[in-house]
């Protein structure tokens, strides 16, 4: 009797063992099938569709000019880097779960890999790589989207106040034989350096009294610019910026009073426009190097700023460069006003992205208080 036991148990060992090759190598051999189906989907995803795809750009705009466009595809390529990652991570995972658990009714535990060396080194030198790629593409970009050239065709002036924006051409170069465009307004600025300057002067019983603001008064606004042509929001309009497709524009920022945002979701860039930039060692210039689209495309602030926040909006509305020169034309020759400007271009003299919001409080209740 001890003797057949024995002889059964020998022949369930000799079946065990020989059973282990064979889920080895059904177990390589879903590995790699799951790789490769893996590897299969993300080859398609990638080679089988433009990058510029709505499905691809995971929410972003497609972009308005160069510098959009390398941001937004190295968005794209990051996500889908990530869902590669997260598609190998969580196939293990499942496969793990599923194929390399412990069987019923077994007291054996399935084969175990911790303490393998080259597999740890290998999980722990990937992410290294993949951090390290993921940062030298990001560098790349970044230097792009920040690099400014020496001489402009168009500088814009931004400033913005509690809760509008005002912008005024400094210079336009459009360098097609028309005349360069000199529109600083010396007048208005040497005004505000005469005031900045009496300031420092001041003096109480012959002792100097300096402000906070690096020796100026808190509401010193001497660092602002003022241009001959300016654009002005208010409460009952939109302010309309006109630019010149196809040129290389710089926009100059300042804010009169606190830190607000300058964004315009198509160029997928914003930056924080700060009072005083320079004493608040604040890089208040950027550049793009054309805009590739015309048309009407809003603008907002992207930093929240009191009580009308959310109805500071504004609008770029992007013309050719003929167009432009005959809106400058009429702005500086004509002395038309922006509406009548942009009207005798052909184009709207309203907003057409955006439209002004009523600020009066009481009535936006009575208005939401009627939708119900």
């Amino acid at each position: 009797m001890a003797t057949r036991k024995a002889l059964s148990v020998a022949h369930k060992a000799s079946e065990a063992i020989g059973a282990r090759p064979a889920q080895g190598r059904r177990g390589r051999i879903l590995r790699r099938a799951g790789l490769a189906v893996s590897l299969g989907m993300t080859a398609m995803l990638v080679s089988g569709c433009s990058i510029d795809n709505p499905w691809l750009r995971f929410g972003w705009p497609s972009g308005i000019t160069p510098q959009a466009t390398r941001m937004r595809e190295l968005w794209t390529w990051s996500v889908l880097a990530a869902l590669a990652m997260g598609v190998l991570v969580w196939g293990l995972t499942f496969w793990t779960v599923a194929f390399h658990r412990k069987k019923p009714n077994s007291p054996e535990f399935p084969r175990q890999t911790g303490y393998n060396v080259p597999l740890e080194l290998s999980y722990t030198a990937i992410p290294f790589v993949i951090i390290a790629v993921l940062f030298y593409f990001t560098v790349v970009v970044q230097n792009f989207v920040t690099d400014k050239v020496g001489n402009p065709d168009v500088v814009v002036d931004v400033t913005a106040y509690q809760w509008n924006w005002k912008f005024g051409y400094q210079k336009v170069d459009l360098k097609d034989g028309s005349p360069v465009y000199n529109g600083v307004d010396t007048e208005r600025q040497d005004m505000n350096q005469d005031i900045k300057d009496r300031y420092k002067e001041a003096t109480k019983d012959g002792h100097p009294q300096p402000g906070p603001n690096n020796g100026l008064p808190a509401n010193d606004i001497s660092y602002l610019h003022y241009d001959k042509v300016e654009t002005v929001g208010t409460s009952n309009e939109v302010p309309v910026l006109v630019l010149p497709s196809g040129k290389n524009i710089e926009f100059e920022l300042a804010a009169a009073d606190v830190i607000h945002s300058f964004w315009v979701p198509e160029f997928l860039f914003k930056r924080d426009v700060m009072p005083n930039p320079k004493e608040n060692n604040s890089d208040n210039r950027f550049q793009v190097t054309k805009i590739e689209k015309e048309g009407a495309f809003v603008g907002r602030c992207a930093e929240m700023c009191g009580t009308f926040h959310s109805m500071m909006n504004f609008e770029i509305r992007v013309v050719s460069p003929e167009k432009f020169q005959k809106y400058m034309d009429a702005r500086v020759k004509d002395h038309k006003t922006n509406a009548e400007a942009l009207a005798s271009i052909g184009e709207s003299p309203v907003a057409t992205s955006t439209k002004p919001f009523n600020t009066d409080r009481k009535a936006r209740g009575n208005e939401l208080a009627d939708a119900k």
